[in-house]
C-alpha cells in the first residue's frame, strides 16, 4: 500500500508528462519545418543537379552562385581556403570576393556535397536549409525567451517561411538563408541584459557575427540596425543598469568583437584596404524600397492570391522598384491582429518592444520617398530612412530587405502576444486558450506559400568536355569563352561551374571598381567594350554592331588568354568573324569551336 497521497501522485505524474512533452515536442516542431521547406523546394529534388529555382529574368544570379559554389570547393579539395582576390573570374584583373555574394562559408561547408554531387545539389541544399532553419533558429530563439511551445512553433513558421524568404529564394540566398539574425540578436541581448555567462555568450555572438560576414554583409548590417533598435525600445523606461552590470556587458561585447576580428581581420582587410577595393554600392538603393500597398498585396507565389493582386506584386511599371524584389507582405489578418495585440498587451516588454522595431523597420523598409499614398505625396523627410542613408556603411544598405528581419520582429509578435492573450483570457481553460491559438493560426493562414518554381539550369554544350581535354591548358590559363560571361549572359560560368573548366575566365558577372574606385557591375577593365560588342556578335540580333578586328587584336592583348573558344556552329556570324580573325579553329568538338594562342 503506497503512503503517497492520490493528489501527489497526480501532480507528480502530470509534471512527468510536460517534461516528456518539453523534450519531444521541439523536435516534432523542427521535423514539421524540415517537412515544410521540402514540400516548398520538392521540385527541386526531382532533379536537383540540373533544376534550379526561376530567378530574375534580368540576371544571371543563380549561375553566379553555382560559380562561387564551385570556387570554393576547388580551393578546399587542393588543400587551402578560397582565395579572396581572385583571376579565376574577370581575367587578368580578377575580383574580390568580400565585395561579391561569394556566399563563403555556406559554400566551404557544403564542399563535400559539391564535389560529389555538383553545385546545383549544394544550392538547393542551401536553399532548403533556409527555409527550415531560419524557423528552427527562431523558434529556438523565442523559446529561450520564455515563449510557449506553440507560440513559438507559430512564430518560427512565420519567420523561416516569410513572403519575404520566398521572394529571395528565387536567387537571393544570401539573403534567404536567414538563420543567423535571430541566434545574433538572442546571444547580444543575453549579453545586455545580464543572462547566462557573458563572457562565453561574447565569443558565440563572435562566431555567428563571423558566420553571418561570410554569409552576406548586408544581412549582418540588417540584424545589428534591429538589434540596436531592440535594445533602444527595452532600455526605455527601465532602471539604469549598475556598474557591475555595464562591466559584464562590456566585457561580453569585447570578447565578441575580438572572435569576429581574429575570425575576420584579414577578410575585412582585404575588402577595405587590400587590392581592388572600392566603396559605395553598385546600385541606385533609393529604388529598392517596399511600397506600402506591399504589407497588403499577396503575390503570385502564396497560396492565396488573386490574380489582380499577383499582377499587383510584380508588375513593370506601377511597383516603385521595377525589380523583381517583393519582401514585405505580411497580409491584412496578421497585421490587425498585430496592432490589436500591441494595444492590448503594451505594458508587456515583449510586446512593447518587438512592436515598436516592427514599426521603424516596416518604416525603413520604405526607403527614402517620395511616396504616393491615396493621391497625397508624402516628401522624402517626413521617412526615416532618408536621414539614415547617409551613414557610413548604411548608405550601401538596400532598404526594401529590412522586411526580412521585420517578419523577425513580427513573428516575435505574434509568439509574446498569443502567450499574453492566452494568460489573460477571463478562463485560462483549454476551451479559451483554443479560441486564441486559432485566431492566431487563421491571421498568418494567407501567408501560407506555394512549392517554389524551378526550371532547368543551361545543360553544358555538347563537346565542351571533349576541347577543354585535348587543350591540357594549366590550371590558372585565362580563357576568352565567347559568349563572354556578362550578367545578361551568365551561362558560360554555370558550365564552369558544373565541369571545373576552365580555370580561369575572361569575363563574369561580378561587382569590382571602375576607374575612380566606385563598386559598379560588370567593370571589364580597358577592354570593356570588347566584351560587350562579342557578346553582341554572339548573341544579338543580325544588325548589331560587332567589334573591329583592331579593337579584337588589343583586347586580346590585354586579356592574353591562352585559348579562345567559342560555342557557335560553323557559317555562323560569329564563326565567320573569329575564322578571319584567328584563321581555322585548332580543334572542333559538338558545338565548341577552340583556338591556342
Amino acid at each position: 500500500m503506497s503512503l503517497v497521497p492520490p493528489a501527489v501522485k497526480d501532480a507528480r505524474a502530470g509534471e512527468r508528462r510536460r517534461i516528456r512533452v518539453r523534450t519531444w515536442a521541439p523536435w516534432l516542431v523542427v521535423g514539421l519545418y524540415v517537412l515544410g521547406a521540402v514540400a516548398l523546394t520538392w521540385r527541386l529534388w526531382v532533379d536537383p543537379a540540373s533544376r534550379t529555382p526561376v530567378g530574375d529574368p534580368r540576371t544571371g544570379d543563380i549561375d553566379l552562385l553555382a560559380w562561387y559554389m564551385r570556387y570554393s570547393a576547388a580551393a578546399i579539395s587542393h588543400g587551402r581556403l578560397p582565395a579572396l582576390v581572385s583571376t579565376a573570374m574577370n581575367a587578368p584583373r580578377g575580383i574580390n570576393l568580400m565585395w561579391n555574394t561569394s556566399l563563403l562559408m555556406p559554400a566551404v561547408l557544403l564542399t563535400p556535397v559539391t564535389v560529389l554531387a555538383g553545385p546545383q545539389v549544394s544550392l538547393n541544399l542551401l536553399l532548403t536549409a533556409g527555409f527550415a532553419g531560419s524557423a528552427a533558429s527562431m523558434f529556438l530563439v523565442l523559446r529561450r525567451w520564455q515563449a510557449s511551445i506553440i507560440a513559438a512553433a507559430l512564430g518560427g513558421a512565420v519567420y523561416g517561411f516569410s513572403p519575404a524568404l520566398l521572394n529571395s529564394a528565387i536567387d537571393h540566398f544570401q539573403v534567404q538563408f536567414a538563420v543567423l539574425p535571430p541566434l545574433i540578436i538572442d546571444a547580444l541581448l543575453r549579453i545586455m541584459t545580464g543572462r547566462g555567462h557573458r563572457v562565453r555568450t561574447g565569443a558565440w555572438l563572435g562566431l555567428l557575427t563571423a558566420a553571418q560576414l561570410f554569409t552576406g554583409e548586408e544581412m549582418l548590417l540588417d540584424t545589428a540596425v534591429a538589434a540596436l533598435l531592440l535594445l533602444a525600445v527595452l532600455a526605455i523606461g527601465r532602471r539604469r543598469p549598475s556598474l557591475d552590470q555595464l562591466r559584464g556587458a562590456a566585457a561580453g561585447l569585447a570578447t565578441g568583437a575580438a572572435v569576429t576580428l581574429l575570425i575576420c581581420g584579414r577578410a575585412l582587410w582585404v575588402q577595405f584596404l587590400g587590392p581592388l577595393r572600392q566603396h559605395g554600392s553598385p546600385w541606385t538603393t533609393s529604388i529598392f524600397r517596399s511600397a506600402p500597398g506591399a504589407l497588403v498585396t499577396p503575390a503570385g507565389n502564396l497560396l492565396f492570391h488573386t490574380r489582380a493582386s499577383a499582377a499587383a506584386a510584380f508588375p513593370t511599371a506601377s511597383h516603385p522598384t521595377g525589380l523583381w524584389e517583393n519582401l514585405a507582405y505580411l497580409g491584412v489578418p496578421l497585421l490587425a491582429v498585430l496592432l490589436a495585440a500591441a494595444i492590448r498587451f503594451w505594458r508587456n516588454p515583449g510586446v512593447r518592444a518587438t512592436a515598436v522595431t516592427l514599426v521603424v523597420l516596416e518604416l525603413f523598409s520604405l526607403g527614402d520617398g517620395p511616396l504616393t499614398l491615396h493621391g497625397f505625396r508624402y516628401p522624402a523627410v517626413l521617412l526615416p530612412w532618408h536621414w539614415l542613408q547617409g551613414l557610413p556603411f548604411l548608405s550601401d544598405v538596400l532598404p526594401d530587405r529590412f522586411a526580412v528581419v521585420a517578419d523577425g520582429a513580427a513573428a516575435a509578435l505574434l509568439a509574446f502576444s498569443l502567450d499574453a492573450a492566452r494568460t489573460a483570457a477571463p478562463r485560462v481553460s483549454w476551451r479559451s486558450t483554443s479560441l486564441v491559438t486559432a485566431v492566431a493560426v487563421l491571421a498568418i493562414l494567407p501567408l501560407v506559400p506555394l512549392p517554389v518554381q524551378v526550371t532547368s539550369a543551361t545543360p553544358v554544350p555538347a563537346g565542351w568536355n571533349t576541347i577543354f581535354a585535348r587543350l591540357r591548358l594549366a590550371p590558372d590559363a585565362a580563357v576568352l569563352v565567347i559568349p563572354v560571361p556578362t550578367a545578361l549572359q551568365p551561362q558560360v560560368m554555370r558550365w564552369q561551374a558544373d565541369t571545373g573548366e576552365p580555370g580561369s575566365l575572361v569575363g563574369g558577372w561580378f561587382i569590382g571598381p571602375s576607374r575612380t574606385g566606385r563598386a559598379v557591375v560588370n567593370e571589364f577593365g580597358p577592354a570593356h567594350a570588347a566584351v560587350w560588342r562579342l557578346d553582341a556578335l554572339s548573341a544579338g540580333p543580325a544588325n548589331a554592331t560587332g567589334p573591329t578586328r583592331p579593337e579584337i587584336r588589343q583586347a586580346l592583348a590585354y586579356w592574353r588568354p591562352a585559348a579562345v573558344v567559342a560555342v557557335t556552329t560553323r557559317g555562323s556570324r560569329l564563326w565567320r568573324f573569329l575564322t578571319g580573325l584567328l584563321g581555322a579553329p585548332a580543334m572542333e568538338a559538338g558545338r565548341v569551336l577552340a583556338w591556342r594562342r
